[in-house]
C-alpha cells in the first residue's frame, strides 16, 4: 500500500465532509448528487481493497453495515431523564414562581427552544470519534443503535475539534422533517406499501431496524439539546454554554435556541413559536424551558424521574369527536378491572385512536359515559388519549348507564373494592384467573423485566390455555416439544425461546424485583428496594417500618412489598424460581474485610468514579460490613462524591453529611 493512496483517502473524506455539512447543514449544495456520488464511490473502491484503511469516521458508514440479530442494551452513565409538563400559561407561571421561591431570587434566566417530537438519543464521542449511540430506553438503559445512528447525514462520526475531548457524550432528538415524510409517504404509496402515521412514529420504527441499509434510506434529522457524560473539558456555568460547545464540535442545534429572562420573555417566546409552527420545517408539540444557570439546576435537583428545573410547556391537546361503540372489561395481572371504551376509530394528535381507558366506574359516573354516545376524545403530543366529555345534546333516548359487574368477566370470582383504591379487584388470583395470568407472564417478560424475546401475546395466551403454564416459574419447565406444538411454533421457533428463557437466567436482583410483579413497585422502586438490601433473604425478611423508613417508599408501598413476601404462594413462587437457576451476582460480607470504618455505616455513592465503577464501589462497602443507599438523609454516614456529583453532594452538604472524594474513599478501603 502507498503513501498516495493513503493521501488520496483523507483528500476524498475530507471533500465529503465539506459537501455533507454544505448539503445538511447550510443547505447551500456546491455539487450535483452525481458528482456527489463519484467521489463517494471512489472513496467506497479504495477501503474495499484495502479494508484496513476503513476508520470509524468514514462516510461509507452512512450506507449502513451487516444487518444485527439483536438490539444490546447501554447503561446511561447519567440518567437520560423525562420532563414534567405544563398545558396552559397558570401552569407555567406556578413553574416560574415555585423555582424562584426555592433559590430565593426575582428573575431566572431560561434556555428555551422548541420541543420536538421525535425520538431522545444519546451520542457518545471518545477521542473525537462516534462509538456508541443509544435510546433513551427507560431512562436508565436503552438500546444500542449504533449501526443506525451512522446513516445519519447531520450527525458528525468525527467531531469538529483538534484536540477533541477524551468523552463527549451528546443528548439529542432524531426526527423526520416535515417534508421529507410527506415525500417518503408518496414513494411507498406509489409502491402499494403502507403509509406511516406520523413523523414520529416514522421516525421511531425507521431507528429500531435491524438493517441499517433500511434506516439510511429514511430521511431522519438530528438536533442536540444538552450534554451526558464528559471528561477532558471543564464543566460549564452555564446550560446556554454547553450548547454552544455542542455547535462548535460540529453537531447541529435548534436555530430557534434562547435566553429568555423571566416570565415574561418565556411567554412571548412560547407564543411567537406557537403561531410559527405550522411553518416550521419539523413537527413540534410545545416548548422546553430550562434553567440556564448549571448552579441552580444543582441546587434545584430532581424529583422522580424528573427534573426541577425543567419543564415542558405543551401545545393545547388536539381534539375530534366520534362515537362510543361499546365498553369492554379488561382484567390486568393485579385483578383490576378497567373499562375501556371501544370507539369508532379516529385520527387525533397525530394517530388512529380506538381504544381509550375509562380507568374506574368513579371516572365514568363522573363524566356520565354511556354505551352509544358521541363523545369528544382529546390527546396532545405523546400523552395517552382520554375521552374529556361526551356531548349530550347527541346522547340516544334510552341509553343506560354503565355500571361495572359484580363478578370478574374472566373467572367468575366475586369482585371487591378495598377502601382506599379507586379500582375493583377479581378475587380470584392468578390461580383462578387466567388473564391475571397471562398479566403476571408478559409483565415478567417484558424487555425491562426478564426481557425474555419472543414470549409474545399469543404464546402466552397459548400457554396458559393449553395449561402448560401456571405461573412465572413454569416457563423454566417447559420443553422443545410443549412449544414445538403449539400453533405457528416450529422447532427453531420453540428452541430460540428457550435459549431466550435459559439467557434469562442471568439477570439482575432490581430486574428480578421487578419481574415478580409487587404492587406498586416499578423499575424505580425495584432499583431502590435492589440499592438498599443486600440480599433477597434481606429483602424477603424486611418489615413494614423498616421499608417505610425508606425514602420515597410510602405506607401504602411499603404494605404491599411486606404482605407479598409474607404471602406463602409468593414463597414457593420465588423458591421455584430461584430452583430454576435464575440468579444474579449477589454481594457477601466478608468478616475477614470487616471493618470499623465500614461496619454498621451507610454510604451514598454519586456522580462518576474513575478508578473503579459505582457497582464496584457498593462491593466493597458490602464486603466490609457497611450499607449502600440510594438517598441521602440525616442518617447517612458519609457521601462518596465522584466527578460531576449532582443534587445528592448539595444536599449532603446541606445536612451536614460527611464528603469522601474517590481518592478519600479509596484511601479508606
Amino acid at each position: 500500500m502507498s503513501d498516495k493512496i493513503e493521501k488520496r483517502l483523507e483528500e476524498l473524506k475530507k471533500l465529503l465532509k465539506y459537501h455533507n455539512h454544505r448539503y445538511y447543514t447550510l443547505d447551500e449544495p456546491e455539487i450535483s448528487d452525481s458528482a456527489y456520488d463519484k467521489i463517494f464511490y471512489e472513496l467506497i473502491g479504495i477501503e474495499t481493497e484495502y479494508p484496513d484503511l476503513l476508520s470509524l469516521d468514514s462516510l461509507t458508514h452512512r450506507v449502513g453495515g451487516a444487518p444485527i440479530k439483536k438490539f444490546k442494551e447501554v447503561k446511561h452513565d447519567i440518567p437520560m431523564l423525562s420532563l414534567d409538563n405544563a398545558f396552559d400559561e397558570e401552569e407555567y407561571s406556578k413553574f416560574d414562581q415555585k423555582l424562584k421561591e426555592k433559590l430565593a431570587v426575582k428573575l431566572i434566566d431560561y434556555s428555551v427552544e422548541p420541543k420536538l417530537d421525535g425520538l431522545a438519543v444519546s451520542l457518545r464521542y471518545e477521542k473525537g470519534l462516534l462509538v456508541q449511540a443509544a435510546t433513551r430506553g427507560d431512562g436508565s438503559t436503552g438500546e444500542d443503535i449504533t449501526h443506525n445512528i451512522r446513516t445519519i447525514g447531520t450527525i458528525p462520526l468525527k467531531l469538529k475539534s483538534d484536540n477533541p475531548p477524551a468523552v463527549f457524550e451528546v443528548r439529542g432528538e432524531v426526527f423526520m422533517p416535515k417534508k421529507a415524510f410527506d415525500n417518503l409517504n408518496i414513494k411507498l404509496a406509489r409502491k402499494g406499501e403502507n403509509l406511516l402515521v406520523n413523523p414520529r412514529n416514522a421516525a421511531a420504527g425507521s431507528l429500531r431496524q435491524k438493517d441499517p441499509k433500511m434506516t439510511a434510506a429514511r430521511p431522519l434529522d438530528f438536533i442536540a439539546y444538552g450534554l451526558g457524560t464528559f471528561q477532558g473539558i471543564e464543566a460549564k456555568q452555564k446550560y446556554s454554554q454547553s450548547i454552544k460547545l455542542i455547535a462548535k464540535f460540529g453537531l447541529p442545534v435548534s436555530p430557534e435556541f434562547k435566553i429568555a429572562k423571566g416570565l415574561k420573555q418565556c411567554l412571548a417566546y412560547y407564543q411567537d413559536i406557537a403561531k410559527r409552527r405550522e411553518s416550521l420545517p419539523y413537527e413540534i408539540d410545545g416548548v422546553v424551558f430550562k434553567v440556564d444557570r448549571i448552579e441552580y439546576q444543582i441546587k434545584l435537583g430532581f424529583v422522580s424521574r424528573a427534573p426541577r428545573w425543567a419543564i415542558a410547556y405543551k401545545f393545547p391537546a388536539q381534539e375530534e369527536t366520534t362515537l362510543l361503540l361499546d365498553i369492554d372489561i379488561q382484567v390486568g395481572r393485579t385483578g383490576a378491572l378497567t373499562p375501556v371504551a371501544k370507539l369508532d376509530p379516529v385520527f387525533v394528535g397525530g394517530v388512529t385512536v380506538s381504544n381509550v381507558s375509562l380507568h374506574n366506574q368513579d371516572e365514568i359516573d363522573r363524566k356520565d359515559i354511556r354505551k352509544g354516545d358521541t363523545v369528544i376524545v382529546r390527546r396532545a403530543g405523546d400523552v395517552i388519549p382520554q375521552i374529556v366529555a361526551v356531548i349530550m345534546s347527541k346522547r340516544k333516548k334510552g341509553a343506560r348507564r354503565f355500571k361495572l359487574p359484580q363478578t370478574c368477566p374472566d373467572c367468575g370470582s366475586k369482585v371487591e373494592k378495598l377502601e382506599d383504591e379507586a379500582v375493583i379487584r377479581c378475587t380470584g388470583g392468578p390461580t383462578k384467573c387466567s388473564a391475571q395470568r397471562k398479566g403476571a407472564l408478559r409483565h415478567f417478560a417484558q424487555r425491562r423485566a426478564m426481557n425474555i424475546e419472543g414470549l409474545g401475546e399469543q404464546l402466552v395466551d397459548q400457554f396458559v390455555t393449553k395449561g402448560l403454564v401456571k405461573d412465572v416459574s413454569d416457563l423454566y419447565k417447559l420443553t422443545l416439544d410443549d412449544i414445538s406444538n403449539l400453533d405457528r411454533m416450529g422447532k427453531k421457533s420453540a428452541q430460540n425461546l428457550l435459549d431466550e428463557l435459559e439467557k434469562s437466567k442471568n439477570t439482575s436482583f432490581e430486574r428480578f424485583i421487578y419481574s415478580i410483579g409487587i404492587r406498586e413497585v416499578g423499575e424505580t422502586t425495584a432499583l431502590l428496594l435492589a440499592n438498599e438490601f443486600n440480599s433477597l433473604t434481606d429483602l424477603s425478611a424486611a418489615k413494614f417500618d423498616e421499608l417505610r423508613a425508606i425514602e420515597n417508599i410510602g405506607p401504602v408501598m411499603a404494605q404491599n412489598i411486606a404482605e407479598f413476601f409474607e404471602n406463602k404462594s409468593n414463597q414457593m413462587l420465588i423458591s421455584n424460581l430461584l430452583s430454576s437457576g435464575l440468579q444474579w451476582k449477589s454481594i457477601v460480607h466478608d468478616q475477614s474485610k470487616e471493618s470499623k470504618d465500614f461496619k454498621n455505616k451507610t454510604f451514598v455513592l454519586t456522580g462518576s468514579l474513575q478508578q473503579m465503577t459505582r457497582d464496584d464501589a457498593k462491593q466493597e462497602i458490602l464486603k466490609r460490613g457497611g450499607k449502600v443507599s440510594s438517598s441521602i438523609s440525616k442518617k447517612t454516614d458519609a457521601l462518596i462524591a465522584g466527578e460531576k456529583a449532582g443534587s445528592k453532594l448539595t444536599k449532603a452538604q446541606t445536612l451536614g453529611v460527611k464528603i469522601l472524594s474517590e481518592q478519600d474513599f479509596l484511601t479508606l478501603l
